[in-house]
Protein backbone atom coordinates (compact mmCIF):
# COMPACT_ATOMS: atom_id res chain seq x y z
CA UNK A 1 0.00 0.00 0.00
CA UNK A 2 1.14 3.58 -0.67
CA UNK A 3 1.59 6.10 2.11
CA UNK A 4 -1.48 7.93 0.79
CA UNK A 5 -3.70 4.85 1.10
CA UNK A 6 -3.34 3.96 4.78
CA UNK A 7 -5.82 1.17 5.67
CA UNK A 8 -5.42 1.53 9.44
CA UNK A 9 -6.01 5.28 9.32
CA UNK A 10 -9.02 4.88 7.02
CA UNK A 11 -10.51 2.17 9.27
CA UNK A 12 -10.05 4.42 12.31
CA UNK A 13 -11.60 7.44 10.58
CA UNK A 14 -14.62 5.39 9.53
CA UNK A 15 -15.05 4.07 13.08
CA UNK A 16 -14.87 7.64 14.38
CA UNK A 17 -17.92 8.57 12.29
CA UNK A 18 -19.80 5.60 13.72
CA UNK A 19 -18.83 6.49 17.29
CA UNK A 20 -19.92 10.09 16.67
CA UNK A 21 -23.48 8.82 16.16
CA UNK A 22 -23.77 7.39 12.66
CA UNK A 23 -25.48 3.96 12.87
CA UNK A 24 -23.52 2.59 9.92
CA UNK A 25 -21.39 3.64 6.98
CA UNK A 26 -19.16 2.05 4.37
CA UNK A 27 -16.70 3.27 1.80
CA UNK A 28 -14.20 2.48 -0.93
CA UNK A 29 -11.05 4.50 -1.62
CA UNK A 30 -8.83 3.92 -4.65
CA UNK A 31 -5.38 5.24 -5.46
CA UNK A 32 -4.41 3.95 -8.88
CA UNK A 33 -4.56 0.16 -8.68
CA UNK A 34 -4.67 0.11 -4.88
CA UNK A 35 -8.07 -0.37 -3.23
CA UNK A 36 -9.30 -0.05 0.35
CA UNK A 37 -12.83 -0.94 1.40
CA UNK A 38 -14.20 -0.54 4.89
CA UNK A 39 -17.39 -0.54 6.94
CA UNK A 40 -18.31 0.48 10.48
CA UNK A 41 -21.47 0.11 12.51
CA UNK A 42 -24.78 -1.56 11.85
CA UNK A 43 -27.23 -1.89 8.98
CA UNK A 44 -30.09 -2.57 11.41
CA UNK A 45 -30.11 -0.97 14.85
CA UNK A 46 -32.68 -3.46 16.15
CA UNK A 47 -30.82 -6.64 15.24
CA UNK A 48 -27.23 -5.39 15.20
CA UNK A 49 -26.70 -6.72 11.67
CA UNK A 50 -23.41 -5.13 10.54
CA UNK A 51 -22.93 -3.02 7.45
CA UNK A 52 -20.57 -4.35 4.80
CA UNK A 53 -18.69 -2.47 2.10
CA UNK A 54 -20.47 -4.25 -0.76
CA UNK A 55 -24.02 -3.22 0.23
CA UNK A 56 -26.38 -1.58 -2.23
CA UNK A 57 -27.57 1.89 -1.27
CA UNK A 58 -29.85 4.64 -2.52
CA UNK A 59 -27.41 7.26 -3.83
CA UNK A 60 -29.79 10.19 -4.30
CA UNK A 61 -28.67 13.03 -6.53
CA UNK A 62 -25.54 11.26 -7.72
CA UNK A 63 -28.13 10.01 -10.21
CA UNK A 64 -27.96 13.48 -11.78
CA UNK A 65 -24.43 12.80 -13.04
CA UNK A 66 -25.73 9.71 -14.87
CA UNK A 67 -28.64 11.69 -16.33
CA UNK A 68 -26.37 14.56 -17.36
CA UNK A 69 -24.01 12.11 -19.07
CA UNK A 70 -26.96 10.70 -21.02
CA UNK A 71 -27.94 14.20 -22.15
CA UNK A 72 -24.34 14.90 -23.23
CA UNK A 73 -24.30 11.66 -25.23
CA UNK A 74 -27.37 12.81 -27.12
CA UNK A 75 -25.77 16.22 -27.64
CA UNK A 76 -22.74 14.50 -29.16
CA UNK A 77 -25.09 12.62 -31.49
CA UNK A 78 -26.68 15.89 -32.60
CA UNK A 79 -30.12 15.08 -31.20
CA UNK A 80 -29.96 17.63 -28.39
CA UNK A 81 -28.57 21.16 -28.53
CA UNK A 82 -27.33 22.33 -25.16
CA UNK A 83 -28.19 25.93 -26.04
CA UNK A 84 -31.51 25.09 -27.67
CA UNK A 85 -34.60 26.27 -25.75
CA UNK A 86 -36.40 23.46 -23.93
CA UNK A 87 -39.66 24.69 -25.46
CA UNK A 88 -38.34 23.52 -28.83
CA UNK A 89 -38.42 19.94 -27.58
CA UNK A 90 -41.21 20.05 -24.98
CA UNK A 91 -43.58 22.86 -26.03
CA UNK A 92 -46.55 21.44 -24.14
CA UNK A 93 -44.65 21.04 -20.87
CA UNK A 94 -42.80 24.38 -20.99
CA UNK A 95 -44.81 26.69 -23.25
CA UNK A 96 -44.50 30.37 -24.06
CA UNK A 97 -41.74 32.76 -23.10
CA UNK A 98 -40.35 30.45 -20.44
CA UNK A 99 -39.93 27.65 -22.95
CA UNK A 100 -38.11 30.04 -25.28
CA UNK A 101 -35.83 31.46 -22.57
CA UNK A 102 -34.73 28.29 -20.77
CA UNK A 103 -32.11 26.24 -22.59
CA UNK A 104 -31.13 22.62 -22.06
CA UNK A 105 -27.82 23.76 -20.57
CA UNK A 106 -29.68 25.86 -17.99
CA UNK A 107 -31.57 22.77 -16.86
CA UNK A 108 -28.41 20.70 -16.51
CA UNK A 109 -26.52 23.36 -14.50
CA UNK A 110 -29.53 24.61 -12.48
CA UNK A 111 -29.64 28.15 -13.90
CA UNK A 112 -33.15 27.81 -15.36
CA UNK A 113 -34.81 29.72 -12.53
CA UNK A 114 -37.39 26.94 -12.12
CA UNK A 115 -38.50 26.30 -8.55
CA UNK A 116 -38.19 23.03 -6.65
CA UNK A 117 -41.39 20.95 -6.78
CA UNK A 118 -40.58 19.04 -3.59
CA UNK A 119 -42.50 21.25 -1.10
CA UNK A 120 -45.63 20.87 -3.22
CA UNK A 121 -45.37 17.10 -3.61
CA UNK A 122 -44.73 16.75 0.14
CA UNK A 123 -46.92 19.50 1.68
CA UNK A 124 -45.72 18.95 5.25
CA UNK A 125 -42.22 19.93 4.11
CA UNK A 126 -43.60 23.38 3.29
CA UNK A 127 -40.80 25.74 2.29
CA UNK A 128 -37.97 23.20 2.56
CA UNK A 129 -35.21 24.12 3.37
CA UNK A 130 -36.98 26.61 5.72
CA UNK A 131 -36.44 23.89 8.26
CA UNK A 132 -38.10 25.50 11.28
CA UNK A 133 -41.43 25.40 9.39
CA UNK A 134 -41.28 21.79 8.26
CA UNK A 135 -42.76 18.59 9.62
CA UNK A 136 -42.02 15.06 8.41
CA UNK A 137 -45.55 13.63 8.28
CA UNK A 138 -45.61 13.57 4.48
CA UNK A 139 -42.82 11.01 4.42
CA UNK A 140 -45.13 8.37 5.88
CA UNK A 141 -48.14 9.56 3.90
CA UNK A 142 -46.29 9.13 0.60
CA UNK A 143 -44.17 6.05 1.28
CA UNK A 144 -46.02 4.11 -1.45
CA UNK A 145 -47.33 7.00 -3.56
CA UNK A 146 -46.69 6.64 -7.29
CA UNK A 147 -46.02 10.16 -8.52
CA UNK A 148 -46.55 11.25 -12.12
CA UNK A 149 -43.51 13.13 -13.37
CA UNK A 150 -45.52 15.51 -15.56
CA UNK A 151 -47.53 16.47 -12.47
CA UNK A 152 -44.36 17.07 -10.46
CA UNK A 153 -42.92 19.21 -13.26
CA UNK A 154 -46.19 21.14 -13.30
CA UNK A 155 -45.81 21.86 -9.58
CA UNK A 156 -42.35 23.30 -10.17
CA UNK A 157 -43.50 25.39 -13.12
CA UNK A 158 -46.53 26.70 -11.21
CA UNK A 159 -44.46 27.71 -8.18
CA UNK A 160 -42.96 31.22 -7.94
CA UNK A 161 -39.78 31.36 -10.00
CA UNK A 162 -36.52 30.86 -8.12
CA UNK A 163 -34.66 33.18 -10.49
CA UNK A 164 -34.40 34.34 -14.08
CA UNK A 165 -33.27 31.97 -16.87
CA UNK A 166 -29.50 32.08 -17.10
CA UNK A 167 -29.22 34.30 -14.04
CA UNK A 168 -26.49 33.93 -11.43
CA UNK A 169 -26.44 32.39 -8.99
CA UNK A 170 -28.64 29.54 -10.14
CA UNK A 171 -30.82 27.59 -7.73
CA UNK A 172 -30.56 23.81 -7.41
CA UNK A 173 -33.90 22.24 -8.36
CA UNK A 174 -35.05 18.70 -9.07
CA UNK A 175 -37.59 20.18 -11.50
CA UNK A 176 -34.69 20.74 -13.92
CA UNK A 177 -33.72 17.09 -14.00
CA UNK A 178 -37.25 15.76 -14.31
CA UNK A 179 -37.52 17.94 -17.42
CA UNK A 180 -34.27 16.43 -18.69
CA UNK A 181 -35.71 12.94 -18.27
CA UNK A 182 -38.71 13.96 -20.39
CA UNK A 183 -36.29 15.42 -22.93
CA UNK A 184 -34.39 12.13 -23.09
CA UNK A 185 -37.64 10.28 -23.65
CA UNK A 186 -38.60 12.68 -26.45
CA UNK A 187 -35.35 12.32 -28.39
CA UNK A 188 -34.58 8.63 -27.75
CA UNK A 189 -38.06 7.13 -28.03
CA UNK A 190 -37.64 5.15 -24.82
CA UNK A 191 -37.92 5.88 -21.11
CA UNK A 192 -35.10 7.82 -19.51
CA UNK A 193 -34.28 5.04 -17.06
CA UNK A 194 -33.99 2.50 -19.88
CA UNK A 195 -31.77 4.79 -21.94
CA UNK A 196 -29.53 5.58 -18.96
CA UNK A 197 -29.36 1.89 -18.05
CA UNK A 198 -28.29 0.83 -21.56
CA UNK A 199 -26.00 3.70 -22.47
CA UNK A 200 -24.49 4.81 -19.18
CA UNK A 201 -24.80 2.06 -16.55
CA UNK A 202 -24.20 -0.94 -18.82
CA UNK A 203 -21.62 0.96 -20.86
CA UNK A 204 -19.66 1.48 -17.64
CA UNK A 205 -20.00 -2.19 -16.68
CA UNK A 206 -21.79 -1.42 -13.42
CA UNK A 207 -23.29 -4.70 -12.23
CA UNK A 208 -24.80 -3.45 -8.96
CA UNK A 209 -26.34 -0.17 -10.16
CA UNK A 210 -29.87 0.37 -11.39
CA UNK A 211 -33.21 2.07 -11.05
CA UNK A 212 -35.57 0.36 -8.59
CA UNK A 213 -38.62 -1.33 -10.07
CA UNK A 214 -40.63 -0.78 -6.89
CA UNK A 215 -40.29 0.57 -3.36
CA UNK A 216 -37.82 -2.09 -2.21
CA UNK A 217 -34.03 -2.24 -2.64
CA UNK A 218 -32.99 -5.53 -4.19
CA UNK A 219 -29.97 -7.31 -2.73
CA UNK A 220 -28.06 -6.82 0.54
CA UNK A 221 -28.55 -3.31 1.90
CA UNK A 222 -28.73 -1.28 5.06
CA UNK A 223 -31.86 0.24 6.50
CA UNK A 224 -32.09 3.99 5.86
CA UNK A 225 -32.71 6.00 9.04
CA UNK A 226 -34.29 9.46 8.80
CA UNK A 227 -34.13 11.77 11.84
CA UNK A 228 -35.53 14.93 10.16
CA UNK A 229 -33.60 17.26 12.46
CA UNK A 230 -34.69 15.48 15.61
CA UNK A 231 -38.39 15.51 14.72
CA UNK A 232 -38.32 11.74 14.14
CA UNK A 233 -36.98 10.29 17.38
CA UNK A 234 -35.82 7.61 17.27
CA UNK A 235 -34.94 7.83 13.57
CA UNK A 236 -37.26 5.79 11.35
CA UNK A 237 -36.33 3.41 8.51
CA UNK A 238 -37.31 4.62 5.03
CA UNK A 239 -35.39 2.09 2.96
CA UNK A 240 -38.76 0.90 1.63
CA UNK A 241 -39.98 3.90 -0.37
CA UNK A 242 -41.40 4.52 -3.84
CA UNK A 243 -38.78 6.63 -5.59
CA UNK A 244 -41.09 7.96 -8.30
CA UNK A 245 -40.96 11.27 -6.42
CA UNK A 246 -37.52 11.86 -7.99
CA UNK A 247 -37.10 9.25 -10.74
CA UNK A 248 -33.92 9.74 -12.85
CA UNK A 249 -33.14 12.86 -10.82
CA UNK A 250 -32.20 10.89 -7.68
CA UNK A 251 -33.56 7.32 -7.66
CA UNK A 252 -30.51 5.17 -8.45
CA UNK A 253 -29.36 2.32 -6.24
CA UNK A 254 -25.62 1.55 -6.42
CA UNK A 255 -22.54 0.47 -4.47
CA UNK A 256 -19.44 2.41 -3.51
CA UNK A 257 -17.37 0.21 -5.84
CA UNK A 258 -19.67 0.91 -8.80
CA UNK A 259 -19.63 4.64 -8.11
CA UNK A 260 -15.83 4.74 -8.09
CA UNK A 261 -15.76 2.77 -11.33
CA UNK A 262 -18.31 5.09 -12.96
CA UNK A 263 -16.51 8.31 -12.08
CA UNK A 264 -13.19 6.81 -13.13
CA UNK A 265 -14.55 5.99 -16.58
CA UNK A 266 -16.33 9.33 -16.83
CA UNK A 267 -13.15 11.32 -16.23
CA UNK A 268 -11.26 9.03 -18.65
CA UNK A 269 -13.62 10.05 -21.47
CA UNK A 270 -15.20 6.59 -21.77
CA UNK A 271 -18.82 7.59 -20.93
CA UNK A 272 -18.87 10.90 -22.80
CA UNK A 273 -16.13 12.43 -24.94
CA UNK A 274 -13.37 14.47 -23.33
CA UNK A 275 -14.87 17.55 -25.01
CA UNK A 276 -18.19 16.81 -23.33
CA UNK A 277 -16.42 16.18 -20.02
CA UNK A 278 -14.88 19.65 -20.30
CA UNK A 279 -18.39 21.06 -20.71
CA UNK A 280 -19.51 19.15 -17.63
CA UNK A 281 -16.63 20.69 -15.66
CA UNK A 282 -17.47 24.27 -16.63
CA UNK A 283 -19.12 25.60 -13.47
CA UNK A 284 -21.47 28.41 -12.53
CA UNK A 285 -22.47 29.65 -9.04
CA UNK A 286 -25.53 27.85 -7.67
CA UNK A 287 -27.45 27.99 -4.38
CA UNK A 288 -27.82 24.49 -2.98
CA UNK A 289 -30.93 23.01 -1.33
CA UNK A 290 -29.28 23.78 2.01
CA UNK A 291 -29.10 27.45 1.04
CA UNK A 292 -25.32 27.45 0.57
CA UNK A 293 -23.46 28.89 -2.41
CA UNK A 294 -21.32 26.56 -4.48
CA UNK A 295 -20.10 25.85 -8.00
CA UNK A 296 -21.99 23.46 -10.28
CA UNK A 297 -21.24 22.19 -13.77
CA UNK A 298 -23.29 19.86 -15.95
CA UNK A 299 -24.14 17.18 -13.39
CA UNK A 300 -20.78 17.54 -11.61
CA UNK A 301 -19.39 19.81 -8.96
CA UNK A 302 -15.89 20.37 -7.56
CA UNK A 303 -14.50 19.93 -4.06
CA UNK A 304 -11.09 21.16 -3.00
CA UNK A 305 -9.17 22.52 -0.05
CA UNK A 306 -6.82 25.51 -0.38
CA UNK A 307 -3.47 24.41 -1.74
CA UNK A 308 -4.69 20.88 -2.51
CA UNK A 309 -5.88 19.03 -5.60
CA UNK A 310 -9.35 19.53 -7.02
CA UNK A 311 -11.84 16.65 -6.98
CA UNK A 312 -14.98 16.23 -9.09
CA UNK A 313 -18.13 14.30 -8.30
CA UNK A 314 -21.54 14.57 -6.71
CA UNK A 315 -23.32 13.91 -3.45
CA UNK A 316 -26.81 12.68 -2.81
CA UNK A 317 -29.39 12.30 -0.08
CA UNK A 318 -32.77 10.64 0.09
CA UNK A 319 -34.89 9.87 3.11
CA UNK A 320 -32.47 8.16 5.49
CA UNK A 321 -29.52 7.66 3.15
CA UNK A 322 -26.59 9.78 2.04
CA UNK A 323 -23.72 9.22 -0.39
CA UNK A 324 -20.73 11.18 -1.67
CA UNK A 325 -18.48 10.16 -4.58
CA UNK A 326 -15.43 12.20 -5.56
CA UNK A 327 -12.51 11.67 -7.95
CA UNK A 328 -9.31 13.67 -8.31
CA UNK A 329 -9.04 15.67 -11.52
CA UNK A 330 -6.31 13.33 -12.82
CA UNK A 331 -8.59 10.33 -12.21
CA UNK A 332 -6.19 8.47 -9.93
CA UNK A 333 -7.63 9.01 -6.46
CA UNK A 334 -11.30 8.12 -5.88
CA UNK A 335 -13.54 8.06 -2.84
CA UNK A 336 -17.14 6.90 -2.36
CA UNK A 337 -18.83 6.75 1.04
CA UNK A 338 -22.41 5.84 2.04
CA UNK A 339 -24.14 6.61 5.36
CA UNK A 340 -27.43 5.25 6.71
CA UNK A 341 -28.69 8.27 8.70
CA UNK A 342 -29.79 11.65 7.41
CA UNK A 343 -30.58 15.05 8.94
CA UNK A 344 -29.00 14.14 12.25
CA UNK A 345 -28.57 17.77 13.32
CA UNK A 346 -31.16 19.39 15.57
CA UNK A 347 -32.26 22.98 14.92
CA UNK A 348 -31.85 26.22 16.79
CA UNK A 349 -34.92 28.50 17.22
CA UNK A 350 -34.28 30.12 13.83
CA UNK A 351 -34.28 26.74 12.07
CA UNK A 352 -30.51 26.60 11.51
CA UNK A 353 -28.98 23.13 11.96
CA UNK A 354 -26.78 22.95 15.04
CA UNK A 355 -23.29 21.38 14.87
CA UNK A 356 -23.09 17.66 15.59
CA UNK A 357 -20.04 15.44 16.19
CA UNK A 358 -20.94 13.49 13.03
CA UNK A 359 -20.24 16.61 10.94
CA UNK A 360 -16.59 16.90 11.97
CA UNK A 361 -15.95 13.15 11.94
CA UNK A 362 -17.41 12.72 8.46
CA UNK A 363 -15.48 15.73 7.14
CA UNK A 364 -12.29 14.27 8.61
CA UNK A 365 -12.92 10.97 6.83
CA UNK A 366 -13.55 12.81 3.54
CA UNK A 367 -10.26 14.69 3.87
CA UNK A 368 -8.31 11.54 4.69
CA UNK A 369 -9.93 9.59 1.86
CA UNK A 370 -9.31 12.31 -0.69
CA UNK A 371 -5.91 13.66 0.33
CA UNK A 372 -4.29 10.96 2.43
Amino acid sequence: MSDLLDPAALDAALEAVHHAGMPGLFAEVRDGDEVWRGAAGVADTATGRPVTADMRHRVGSITKTFTAAAVLQQAEAGRIGLDTPIGHYLPELVPGERGRAITVRMLVNHTSGLAEYLPYAYPSLKAFPALAETRPESLDDHRFTRFDHAALIGMGLAAPAAGTPGGAPGVYSNTNYLLLTRLLEEVTGTTADRYITRNVIERAGLTDTGFPSGPHIEGPHSLHYEAWFGMIDPPRDYSVFDMSWVGPAAALVSTVADLNRFFGLLLAGEIVSLASLARMQHTVPVITQEGKRGDYGLGLYPMEEPGKDRFWGHGGTVWGAGTLAMIRADGRRRMAVAVNLQRWNTLDPSGTPLPHPIDDALAAFHRLAMYG
